[in-house]
């Protein structure tokens, strides 16, 4: 079940990494990197500051949420075979508490992916 944290985050990812053009400094010279990265006709940044901040914070939310969902899941996991064990019966609820822990990774994605969707803007103050 945990697996799929690791998706969403990926998933993050491959959101920011397409939005944030600066991954073309690796594939770029300095000069061809200024000319991509800037209007063509205003000379403003395509990436501000308003927007790298929003990938930061939707890239925090996704990891942060994923690291609280995989611990949930490893310690109710580890409690559920444990009493499983001795309890048959407990099988259905342990799975139902794993489903659970399971939504605390898909909301932090669905909180990172509208996150990282605002910052296409300027800042709005």
């Amino acid at each position: 079940m945990a697996g799929v944290i690791g998706i969403y985050g990926f998933i993050i990812a491959v959101v920011v990494g397409t939005k944030s053009k600066l991954f073309l400094e690796v594939f770029l010279s300095v000069s061809e990197l200024q000319c991509a990265v800037k209007e063509p006709n205003g000379g403003n940044p395509q990436y501000t500051l308003f927007a790298a901040f929003g990938h930061l914070g939707s890239g925090l939310t996704g990891g942060l949420s994923g690291l609280a969902a995989g611990m949930a899941i490893g310690i109710v996991g580890d409690a559920g075979v444990r009493a499983t064990a001795q309890q048959p019966k407990l099988f259905v609820g342990m799975i139902l508490i794993l489903i659970f822990a399971e939504a605390l990774g898909l909301y932090g994605l669905i909180v990172a992916l509208i996150m990282s969707s605002s910052t296409g803007g300027t800042c709005p103050v």
